[in-house]
């Protein structure tokens, strides 16, 4: 798969584009209004704009399940065992034209008896291209010269559901029709007079054809790793992704409110990709509700559909298209990415080892959804035992030492109240105290003792250390926390103790209060109190 940039607009604009009632003739926080339930929030959504983040995928056998019970990859199956042992065919490996009713009444496309419509006919010859694309028939001649098709040899176990010959062969269809939707959304328009343009001429068409397949092939292979990266932010349930605002994501550069120019590219990437995606849905990549075709009715005097003062309703919305990724779509593009060198990686990889490479793992990746490869890790697991290996894992002064420390907590969550008799092992660890009181204190527990005043100060300044590092500096969750700081009426007292706690991150956590903290008065005293500790240092 091509990169993928914020803002693309080459499939706006240009002579002929198309004029209709969409996206640009609404504001685009309807659009993201009508399914702000939905998870796809501003912040959500530029996210989602920027990381390939890890999936969840059910495993091969079901994945092969799903390629199989695609339509047009169950009929490719049924042509090739029709064919067997040979059947005759045509000088381009087609049916020829006795086996096409007959092919597509064994599809369940026309009624066993009477006339059979043309476009079944097509359909089966659809299926039959794909079943000889992906060599699930061979064509040879006979002796006397007869063109024929017999089963290849992948037809056998991918009938007998072989996970990984279904899987090879649904991804070489999805990489077929992947193809063919950018070939036939990049044809232009013909007017029956090419064969008469001079060689020039010809040579220009040509030239222009190219680079509108290669602008159609970046815009879906962009807008395929957009709805990858959505479904994997997206609560379970909640994968269904707007049309347009998938198009706004392609368009809309990071940071900038859209006008009314930007409005209209968001139209045209629409109006590109709704062929598209709605090719990709017939190999099971996605599940698409196409543009409702009404809204391109221009009748003079006609109003715009669902134009108005309030937000749009769902829907309303969803006239202008929905697209959701399934789990099969979530294989191939993965796969895709891998191919292209990217990091994809998926829930659980950093989960196969003991506590120690855990919490290592999920600090030092960029990639990571830390939760889920909690919730992989402790799955199943006897909690004490598993407690304990989380909490000495968490020890250390390095710089990852507080956000290990975060994450340990995290775990010790999913873990429960079974392992609290680990976490009282440890009341009186310099490291993991402060943080182990807090923790049964959250469970409940009644005689959880206080901690002294140095393990107290160490806990704040490795606390805040901890959100530093997991949310890079994120200022308006660190002013949260600060207003939480139990600095009370002795603002240079309590600040004249934390400059000397002996924590690697004592400074950095000084300085992020001095800069952050609403009063002028606390903020001063903690700017000095960093000067000294950075002086000590």
């Amino acid at each position: 798969m091509a990169g993928r940039r914020r803002k693309n607009a080459g499939a706006s604009g240009g002579e002929g584009a198309v004029e209709a009632v969409l996206p640009a003739d609404l504001e685009l926080q309807d659009l993201y209004g009508a399914f702000a339930a939905h998870g796809l929030d501003d912040e959500d959504l530029d996210d989602a704009a920027v990381l390939v983040p890890p999936v969840k995928l059910p495993s091969e056998e079901e994945l092969a399940g799903q390629a199989k019970a695609v339509p047009m990859f169950g009929y490719a199956l049924t042509l090739a065992r029709w064919a067997a042992p040979h059947r005759a065919v045509d000088e381009f490996g087609d049916l020829v034209e006795e086996d096409r009713a007959p092919a597509a009444r064994l599809l369940g496309l026309a009624p066993a008896e009477g006339e059979v419509p043309e476009e079944a006919e097509v359909e089966a010859l659809r299926a039959w291209s794909l079943a000889c694309d992906l060599d699930l028939v061979e064509l040879g001649t006979t002796a006397e010269g007869e063109h024929v098709a017999v089963p290849g040899p992948d037809l056998e176990p991918a009938e007998q559901g072989d996970p990984e010959t279904v899987l090879e062969l649904w991804l070489t269809a999805a990489g077929i029709v992947r193809e063919l939707a950018v070939e036939a959304d990049s044809l232009p328009e013909g007017d029956g007079e090419a064969e008469e343009a001079p060689a020039e001429e010809d040579e220009d068409g040509l030239s222009e054809v190219e680079e509108a397949r290669d602008e159609a092939a970046e815009l879906l292979d962009e807008a395929l790793q957009v709805l990858y990266e959505t479904t994997a932010f997206a609560e379970p349930g909640n994968e269904t992704v707007p049309l347009g605002v998938l198009a706004a994501l392609l368009v809309v550069p990071e940071g900038e409110e859209p006008d009314e120019e930007l409005l209209g590219d968001i139209t045209d990437v629409m109006v590109a990709l709704d062929p598209m995606l709605g090719d990709l849905a017939e190999l099971g990549l996605l599940d698409y509700r196409p543009i409702d075709p009404e809204l391109f009715d221009e009748e003079e005097g006609e109003q715009p559909a669902a134009v108005g003062e309030e937000p749009l309703d769902e829907e309303e919305s969803a006239r202008f298209g929905l697209v959701r990724l399934t789990p099969l779509g979530q294989y191939g593009i993965r796969q895709w990415l891998l191919e292209d060198g990217y990091d994809a990686p998926l829930v659980g990889d950093l989960a196969k080892g003991d506590a120690a490479e855990l919490l290592r793992a999920v600090c030092e990746s960029a990639n990571v959804l830390p939760d889920e490869e909690l919730r992989v890790w402790t799955a199943g697991r006897e909690p004490v035992a598993a407690a304990r290996e989380l909490l000495a894992a968490a020890r250390g002064s390095d710089a990852y030492g507080p956000l290990r420390r975060m994450l340990c907590v995290s775990a010790l969550n999913l873990l429960g109240p079974g392992s609290e008799p680990a976490v009282r092992e440890v009341l009186d660890d310099p490291e993991l105290g402060g943080a182990a009181r807090a923790w049964l204190t959250a469970q409940g527990a009644a005689d959880v003792p206080v901690p002294d005043r140095a393990m107290a100060l160490w806990t704040v300044v490795d606390t805040f250390a901890a959100q530093l590092l997991d949310n890079g500096g994120d200022a308006e969750l660190l002013r949260e926390l600060i207003t939480d700081l139990p600095v009370n009426d002795d603002a240079a007292g309590w600040f004249g103790e934390l400059w000397r706690v002996d924590h690697p991150y004592t400074v950095d956590v000084l300085e992020a209060i001095g800069e952050l903290h609403p009063e002028r008065a606390l903020a001063k005293e903690a700017r000095k109190a960093a000067f000294k500790a950075r002086s000590k240092s």
